[in-house]
Parts: structure tokens; C-alpha cells; sequence
């Protein structure tokens, strides 16, 4: 490595594209730095699966980049020891190797842009930003979809984006003539189903020196880990697992996205925390693949395997990352950094200690939470209507739901996780994501999951000792929050049922909601 270079170029950890124009050329005189810091592993406190993955993908891509004959300089978090934040790092390189062009890619949270760009105007040498090539939307086509404050609707976006890019239409219509199958993605998962979820793909990586290091320099985790870390951590791996999802998972991934078991514990160990879904979010949100590819990829099998795979289970896939992943950053960048703030329900409550645990008697929390220790990851309904709604129901603060999950998912970085907690989730924003709150008593979880049987709670009461918690908190909530959601059509049915209750029955539900909120440690 020499001494000295003209251009520093910053690489974050979720920055690994090998495929940004940056790497279209190889420069001599170009230094390219990725390194593990302290800031990033204390901003919250992560899943220690999440911790070594994104460390073990950052040197991986650091040694492709060598490979590929570009000078690299990968710091661990024993080289960064002195340096604990961005701007430190930066400025030691810039004098270590007389730095005269400081170049970076946006980064896609608030928190790393707002701190490069305050650090960046304060440097006298020259400075350039660039795009991080990823999304399909970039910065000035985001900007003009999205307003701050006003409420989106993602279905429109979702069909305008379907249109812009040719994704699944024949042309100016949608292909089979149905812009969204999502009425046909809500099946339960029934015992003659067990048999065809497949075992997920697991990778093997050895991270006990990511471990060390973690120990050595006192980063607190979360989580648990096994001998062997499973996640991707490389494009190829990232690859091999987006084809086994189409080969595998693609076929029963519409029709059973929402569904949820615990079943599969005792027959296959490992499958009921992945049925047939892609894990591809977190190779997605660290850029080790484009949305672009990935939909591509998929779209293609899709038409090549029609006989075996129906167009409701690759659109429910495409409207996940086309629509949905697409539309939060949207909604995210329109609203930061005010919407960090909105608590538009009021709620401040502690989150219960058993969700660092899962020592709890409600079997789904349980095994959501469980889940989610385990391998850093739940899929979408786990996390919207198991521990969401539990925390939207029991008025838990959004500061510390916001928290909680951007530390315990492999996949979380918050331009991704903060519009899916506080807007969707906890109904924060009030409707600037979604026109209605995820609300739900303990019939959904039923309906959508064997969670209820062998649960201590009796999922069909509403009062009474073994009364299912979540059925008593849903009426609390809605009653509480009459105003704001009892116009919203809906509702309209809910608060008939409401109403046709007697007075005393209202009042004894209210009375064991509270109690249980007074007893919540001990759910």
C-alpha cells in the first residue's frame, strides 16, 4: 500500500455493491476504506448475529476489491480503537496518506448523512458525494414522489411503479389482469402443508474473531449465536440463496406469506422460522444485491415455471421489494428527521422485559420473540401483528419499540425499520404510512397461526383469569382511541360490535385490560 494517495472513498457496511460505477475503473491513486467503528456498534444495541454479519460481509467485499486490483484498507475494530466515530477515521486517513478528494455515497440513514455532511463542510480539501446505484428510485425521483407530512398510499405507488418499470404487465395492463393477489396471500398453513416447507439454506461462517473482538471491546449485544454464523455474506452466497428461493420457497410463498407456526419446532427444528421466505433482506439492505436483480431473477423463473408456480405467489413477492421497500424509504426521507419524533397515539409505556428474553406465557410473543433471539430475524406479519401489535395494544413507547427492533433484526437499518415500526406498526405517524392501525385481538392470531393451541391463555375470553390478553387490551385501545380511528369506515364494524356489548360487559374488559397492563411483567 503506498503512502500517499489523491482520493479517499469511504465504504460503509451498507455499501457493498459491487456493482456502483466507483469500481468501473481501477485508479492507482485511490484509496478505498471500510472499516468496523465503535459509533455503529453502540448507536443501539444490536443482535450480535447482526453485528457479525454485516462485519463479515464488509471484509469479504474488502477482499473482492483487492482481488479485483482496487487498494483497499479494511480496519478492524482493533485498528479503530482511538478513532470511535466517522469523522476521526477520516481525518487520520486524510493526514496518514495527504488526502486532497474525500469522496462518498449518501448514506441511507439520517444519522450518517446529517454527520458526514456537518463533518464534510468543515474539510478544506475537495469533497464529493455520489448515489449509492441501488434503489430503483433515485434521489431526485424520490423527492418528487414523495411529500413531507402527507399521507401516501402505497397501492398507488405500488401500480405506478409496476407501470414505470414494466414489472409484471402486459402492456398497460397488469399481468392476468389483477394489480394485487393479497386477498389470496392470508392462508393459514394446515398440517397436509408441513410437509412441503423446505428446509432453509444455512451458510457456515466461523466469526469467533468477530466474537473476540466484540468481547474485547466491550460491545453489548443481544441475541444469541451458534458455533457457526448462517446468513450470506458474500454476493455469490447472496445469490445461491436467491436461487434456492426460487426453487424452492417461490411456489408456497404467496399463498402462505402471512403464516405463522410453531409446529415445525419438534419435526424440523429450523423451519418454522423461515417457511417460504426468501431471508434475502438483509443481502438486500447491505447492497450485496439490487432490487433490480433480485425481481428480475425472480420474474424469470416465474415465466419459465408457470405450470409450478401461479402469478398471486410471484406478485406478493414483487409488491414486497418493488412496492413496499421502495415506498418506506420514501416515506422515510419526506419525513426525517421530525418523523423520529411523532408519537401521534401518546403512548409511554416500558417495554416488558421478557421481550429481551422471551419469558412469556402468551405462546405467540413467545415465539416470535424466541425467534427473533435466536436468528436476528421474524418475517413481516411476526413483526407487524405478533410483537407490533402487542406494543401497539399495550401503548408502549415508540422510542423504545423503534429501538428494540433496529437492534434485534439482521436486517434493520432505520431508513427501512423506523416507517415499518412507528408508521405502520404502532400507527406513530398518524396514517402518513397507513390509513388504519394494525390492531387486532387474539382471533387474528388464531386465524393465522397455531400460536392459540397449547397456549395457558384461552384465546376465545375476554375477561376471566386465563382470558387471552390480547383480547381485553384490543378493546381497551380501540375505546381509548375512539376519536381518531371511529370515522374511519374500517372501524365501522368494530365499534358497532363494540357498542352492542352492555355496559357492564365494556367495563369488565377495560378493568382486566388494565389490570394485565398493571400485571405485564408477569404476562
Amino acid at each position: 500500500m503506498n503512502n500517499t494517495y489523491r482520493c479517499l472513498r469511504l465504504i460503509l457496511g451498507d455499501q457493498l455493491n459491487a456493482h456502483h460505477s466507483w469500481y468501473k475503473h481501477k485508479h492507482d491513486d485511490v484509496l478505498y476504506v471500510i472499516a468496523e467503528l465503535h459509533q455503529e456498534t453502540s448507536y443501539t444495541t444490536h443482535h450480535i448475529q447482526k453485528i457479525c454479519a454485516f462485519f463479515s460481509a464488509m471484509e469479504h467485499f474488502a477482499q473482492a476489491l483487492t482481488k479485483a486490483g482496487h487498494n483497499v484498507a479494511y480496519l478492524s475494530l482493533d485498528d479503530t480503537r482511538a478513532l470511535k466515530t466517522i469523522p476521526e477515521l477520516i481525518k487520520s486517513l486524510i493526514l496518514k496518506y495527504k488526502i486532497n478528494i474525500f469522496e462518498y455515497q449518501l448514506p441511507d440513514e439520517y444519522r450518517l448523512r446529517s454527520q458526514l455532511s456537518s463533518f464534510t463542510n468543515s474539510l478544506s480539501i475537495e469533497v464529493n458525494y455520489f448515489e449509492t446505484e441501488h434503489f430503483y428510485l433515485d434521489e431526485a425521483q424520490l423527492t418528487e414522489s414523495f411529500k413531507q407530512g402527507k399521507s401516501h398510499k402505497m397501492e398507488a405507488f405500488y401500480r405506478r411503479m409496476r407501470k414505470k418499470f414494466n414489472i409484471l404487465m402486459d402492456g398497460e395492463k397488469p399481468l392476468g389482469g389483477d394489480w394485487n393477489y393479497d386477498k389470496q396471500n392470508r392462508n393459514k398453513l394446515k398440517s397436509a402443508d408441513f410437509a412441503k416447507v423446505p428446509e432453509p439454506l444455512l451458510f457456515k461462517h466461523d466469526v469467533n474473531n468477530i466474537i473476540a473482538r466484540l468481547k474485547r471491546h466491550d460491545v453489548k449485544t443481544i441475541g444469541r449465536i451458534n458455533d457457526n454464523l448462517n446468513w450470506p455474506v458474500t454476493r455469490i452466497q447472496a445469490k445461491t440463496l436467491l436461487d434456492f428461493f426460487c426453487q424452492y420457497c417461490l411456489a408456497g410463498f404467496g399463498q402462505f406469506q402471512d403464516a405463522m407456526t410453531c409446529k415445525l419446532d419438534n419435526a424440523l427444528q429450523s423451519s418454522q422460522w423461515s417457511l417460504f421466505h426468501s431471508r434475502l433482506s438483509f443481502a438486500l439492505n447491505s447492497k450485496m444485491l439490487s432490487p433490480e436483480f433480485v425481481i428480475s431473477t425472480v420474474v424469470a423463473y416465474y415465466h419459465k415455471h408457470q405450470q409450478q408456480i401461479s402469478l398471486p405467489q410471484i406478485e406478493g413477492f414483487v409488491r414486497q421489494i418493488l412496492g413496499w421497500r421502495e415506498f418506506v424509504r420514501g416515506i422515510y426521507w419526506a419525513n426525517m428527521p421530525q418523523y423520529a419524533q411523532l408519537n401521534h397515539l401518546k403512548a409511554e409505556h416500558a417495554l416488558p422485559s421478557w421481550f429481551w428474553n422471551g419469558s412469556t406465557h402468551m405462546n405467540c410473543l413467545k415465539h416470535a420473540i424466541q425467534q427473533s433471539l435466536d436468528y436476528a430475524y421474524a418475517h413481516h406479519i411476526q413483526r407487524l401483528m405478533i410483537t407490533g401489535n402487542f406494543c401497539l395494544l399495550a401503548g408502549i413507547d415508540p422510542d423504545v419499540v423503534d429501538d428494540w427492533y433496529l437492534g434485534v433484526y439482521i436486517d434493520a437499518i432505520e431508513w427501512v425499520e423506523m416507517p415499518n415500526t412507528r408508521g405502520m406498526s404502532q400507527f406513530a405517524d398518524g396514517g402518513i404510512v397507513g390509513s388504519k392501525a394494525y390492531a387486532a385481538s387474539g382471533n387474528y392470531v388464531k386465524k393465522m397461526s397455531d400460536y392459540c393451541s397449547g397456549c395457558q391463555y384461552d384465546v376465545t375470553q375476554a375477561t376471566g383469569k386465563n382470558a387471552c390478553p390480547l383480547n381485553s387490551l384490543y378493546w381497551r385501545f380501540m375505546n381509548k382511541h375512539e376519536e381518531a380511528f371511529a370515522t374511519n369506515p374500517r372501524n365501522s364494524m368494530v365499534y358497532a360490535n363494540w357498542r352492542r356489548k352492555s355496559e357492564l360487559q365494556r367495563k369488565e374488559i377495560i378493568e382486566q385490560a388494565e389490570q394485565y397492563l398493571i400485571d405485564i411483567e408477569l404476562l
